[in-house]
């Protein structure tokens, strides 16, 4: 039988919301614009209003509109509106002047492969934003014909990263007479003194995605950018017995027998893990620079701190969401201005002092000395080349495979060996289209 190929499955899970009714709240075409779109930006995003960005893009609409005279129409859209409808709606007159997209082969890259955003290429040779950009995080703005990050033409531009990093406790760590690992060798060598005081070190979710970003980022600890650009880009094949795979999983096993992860992992899911870093009883947690903020509204009981997975040279992350035009938009030129203004330092230094990482800000302005510490270790990533995206991206439904065959690794119904096996099988069918 035929693989079924990535482009097959996106259109089958768009026809079949497209039958379930699911549309995205009407928004016709600006008044009295008549289609030729007038002085109105209208603009889509899902940030929430507290957040990092929800905060810096409400600060450039403010700029936007004084430096302009055009009215920015904002209409704030769940993310599950825009992943899920977009493709009908963006080829429609009721298309945005700009939105936030998720970033990766099946979502901006889907949409990039149908024409249904714009090729971006000349704004941003005219703006310069390609020189704010590390090359790793143009990866996930630039795509083939195909739809395939890491391509040669401009379909969305980021304003901020995100990364995976250790969240450590610093009191407890210094309850317990331990230093914060700085090699991967120390970072064991912690786990071991934490099971020693009959601590279960490391808060984790099997039921969710942080069992599978520490699986992957087990993977990287033996892996190069060739491992990364084979598994991601399909630039190589991938040996899913291999030694990068074989570490990963093997050392995941062995994380569960030595009493460094709950034995309940499997049912965990990542509030919960997330929780009990919060509430001090887990004193480390392998996750994203998502939860940043939240440590910092929350996690108040304790020091704590954040760094790169010790002794890596490659780490999980990427761009943060888009920024993409559709091909309808009426004023592509006010969308350009308005994506310049989110890459000001003024604005990037809101997102930087909110918890989030900017990507293009002056790091004088950022004066919470929190964020300028997550910052500065975002950015040592960035210069050394480390984003090394996010397991599951390569084929659509990934997610899920990973989670599963993960969850009968630590739960001992299945082996290592079986399951990079399992994990193969379905990664090759999801990726046979661009091999």
């Amino acid at each position: 039988m035929a693989h079924t190929t990535r482009r097959t499955k996106t259109l089958a899970a768009l026809a079949a919301l497209t039958a379930t009714g699911i549309a995205l709240s009407g928004c016709t075409a600006g008044s009295g614009d008549e289609g030729g779109g007038g002085d109105t930006l209208k603009l889509w995003h899902y940030e929430g209003a507290d957040s990092a960005m929800g905060k810096a893009w409400a600060e450039a609409i403010a700029i936007f509109e004084e430096e302009t005279g055009a009215k920015v129409e904002f209409e704030e859209k769940s993310f599950e509106q825009i992943q899920k409808t977009a493709s009908q709606v963006l080829d429609t007159d009721a298309a945005p002047d700009l939105m936030e997209f998720n970033k990766g082969n099946a979502t901006a890259g889907f949409l990039a492969s149908t024409g249904l955003i714009a090729d971006i290429s000349d704004a941003v040779e005219e703006y310069g934003w390609d020189e704010k950009l590390a090359p790793s995080l143009q990866t996930t703005a630039k795509y083939s014909e195909d739809g395939v990050m890491g391509g040669d033409t401009w379909f969305g531009v980021p304003n901020y990263g995100e990364f995976v990093g250790v969240y450590y406790n610093q009191d407890a760590f210094a309850a317990a007479g331990l230093e914060i690992p700085t090699t991967y060798e120390e970072f064991v060598d912690v786990l071991d003194a934490f099971v020693a005081q009959g601590v279960t070190p490391l808060a984790e979710a099997g039921a969710e995605y942080p069992l599978g970003q520490l699986w992957y980022q087990l993977a990287l600890l033996e892996g190069d950018r060739d491992f990364v650009d084979s598994y991601q880009l399909y630039d190589g094949e991938v040996d899913w017995q291999g030694p990068e795979v074989t570490a990963a999983s093997e050392t995941l096993q062995d994380y569960v027998d030595k009493g460094y992860i709950a034995s309940d992992v499997s049912s965990v899911k990542a509030e919960d893990a997330g929780v009990s870093f919060i509430n001090g009883t887990s004193p480390i947690f392998v996750s994203g620079s998502w939860w940043f903020g939240r440590f910092v509204s929350e996690a108040t009981g304790f020091d704590w701190t954040m760094t790169a997975f010790p002794g890596a040279d490659l780490s999980l992350g990427s761009s943060g969401n888009l920024w993409v035009v559709p091909e309808n938009a009426a004023n592509k030129e006010l969308a350009y201005e308005f994506i310049d203004i989110t890459m000001r330092p003024e604005i990037q230094a809101i997102i930087g002092n909110n918890g989030g990482l900017p990507v293009a800000a002056d790091t004088a302005d950022i004066t919470d000395e929190k964020s300028a510490a997550l910052i500065e270790t975002f950015n040592g990533v960035l210069d050394a080349d480390g984003l090394s995206f996010y397991p599951d991206w390569p084929a659509p439904g990934f997610y899920d495979v990973i989670v599963q065959e993960l969850q009968g690794l630590i739960t001992g119904t299945q082996d290592a060996e079986t399951t990079n096996t399992n994990l193969g099988e379905q990664y090759d069918e999801g990726t046979a289209e661009f091999r």
